[in-house]
């Protein structure tokens, strides 16, 4: 690993090398709005919330899977960006089902926390009110593809932690789902070990704990990075 000196909203700071531009801006205090993102599983640049403008290229690049580099000259809060990340967010809720009043997880959300960061008010575009059967068929948890978002933390933690991969994503573009196993109902799953770590990264109400009524499912994600500091002390 390089250190490597590089400006980020005008301020001087410096990182590694091998570290990308959105945990080098955290660790000096930017924050850069994300939701697929989570310490302790790989990073995937789907949400695409994390993205800034890096001078001398065009176009906007995903902070999460951009490596850091010297001299490096970046914005991560410009008009242009608070526009692109309003209509990301936008289009999660018109692509969904997302009634905050009626959720398991209104008040401890991260689409709701992300939305009114950036003062979203009023969606713009067209609901599409999709379709969804809720599948309840797991003897402790729940999963609601209304609120689903694809954001991959539930495969990705299932796969890289738990290393079960019982979830995985099905069909393309607006008909993309996720699905347990082969599209079987994940309570007749049999590489499911009920774990429950799927339900503790999911960032909506998306998976759930049964019998929680609404604002009572508090998702607490931080063992991740536990697990991680162990797996690299055993290397």
């Amino acid at each position: 690993m390089r250190v490597v000196t590089l400006t980020v909203n005008g301020q001087e700071i410096s990182g590694g090398d091998d570290e990308n531009i959105l945990h080098v801006a955290r660790d000096h205090g930017i924050e850069i709005p994300t939701l697929c993102q989570l310490d302790g599983i790989s990073e995937w640049g789907g949400c695409r919330l994390c993205l800034v403008e890096v001078e001398g290229n065009p176009k906007l690049l995903p902070s999460c899977v951009t490596n850091v580099s010297e001299g490096m000259v970046v914005n991560t809060d410009s008009p242009r960006l608070a526009g692109y990340r309003k209509t990301i967010i936008e289009m999660l809720f018109t692509e969904g089902n997302h009634v905050c009043s009626v959720c398991v997880s209104n008040n401890n959300c991260e689409l709701q926390d992300v939305s009114q960061e950036l003062k979203i008010d009023h969606i713009s575009l067209p609901y599409r009110y999709p379709h969804k059967e809720v599948d309840a068929s797991h003897e402790r948890f729940v999963f609601d593809p209304n609120r689903c978002i694809l954001c991959t933390r539930c495969i990705r933690v299932c796969d890289e932690v738990e290393g079960a991969h019982t979830w995985d994503i099905a069909g393309r573009g607006i008909k993309s789902q996720l699905i347990s196993d082969l599209n079987q109902p994940w309570g007749e799953s049999p590489t499911c070990t009920s774990c429950g770590k799927c339900v503790q990264v999911c960032p909506t109400g998306a998976l759930y704990e049964k019998g929680m009524a609404t604002g009572e499912m508090v998702k607490d994600p931080k063992f991740l990075v536990y697990l991680a500091e162990m797996k690299e002390d055993k290397s």
